[in-house]
């Protein structure tokens, strides 16, 4: 994850986290992937809808097609036009897949609702599966950052929904995404770390017998 974060910023997270949790009985955890879903059905439709132009586009100039093959051959069948047709046409819609599976790509051929439903999903899958929606008093809270969707999910256990609103956290989401789109992801992550945490020190101070119950450092999620 060089890429997106150095050993430095990873150090520094973990040190916010730490920082943030030392004035709440609230737990922060963080994640990170690269892209929610592979998102391969889009780009094999576009393939598909290409490839099909490109085939009827081909059958426009069938004729001079054809000639220029009989040119090419001793011995001209006319199968060798329609093999022509269907192995261009495959050949199209293969090369066309292999280039929409760049991010460049996905971010122009799937729809923004798509990308919306894919993170959330992704995100409340991880809420559960890491234990975030299980600490003692249900006070936890998922920052879940999207990369190629540059989308950022923050999802807050029932403890603390029962206490805080939505707006508050949108806030903080929003700030956050304007970071990442701006190349601050780091810096980004820290302010949002900050900012949970005096949200959460308000409602939740620390108690006496307060424990870590979840790790401090960000996760990295497979795509």
């Amino acid at each position: 994850m060089e890429k997106y974060f150095s050993k430095e910023d990873l150090d520094l997270i973990s040190k916010a986290v730490k920082e943030a949790e030392s004035r709440t009985s609230g737990e922060i955890a963080t994640a990170f992937i690269k892209q929610s879903d592979s998102y391969a059905i889009y780009e094999l439709f576009w393939a598909l809808i290409v490839g099909i132009v490109f085939f009827n586009i081909l059958l426009l100039f069938y004729n001079p097609i054809e000639k220029l093959i009989q040119f090419a051959t001793w011995d001209y069948q006319p199968f060798y036009t329609v093999a022509f047709y269907g192995f261009s046409s495959f050949m199209i819609i293969g090369l066309l897949y292999l280039l929409f599976n760049l991010p460049f790509f996905d971010k122009l051929i799937v729809p923004q609702k798509i990308f919306a439903k894919k993170v959330s999903d992704k995100a409340l899958l991880h809420f559960i599966q890491s234990g975030v929606a299980e600490t003692r008093d249900r006070t936890g809270i998922l920052i879940f950052i999207s990369y190629l969707e540059q989308r950022v999910e923050l999802i807050a256990d029932k403890g603390i929904n029962e206490k805080i609103s939505q707006d508050k956290w949108n806030q903080i989401v929003e700030n956050l995404v304007a970071d990442i789109k701006s190349k601050d992801m780091t810096g980004g992550l820290l302010r949002a770390i900050k900012a949970c945490g005096f949200i959460l020190d308000e409602h939740f101070p620390v108690k006496f017998d307060d424990i870590n119950e979840l790790d401090n450092d960000i996760t990295f999620l497979e795509d």
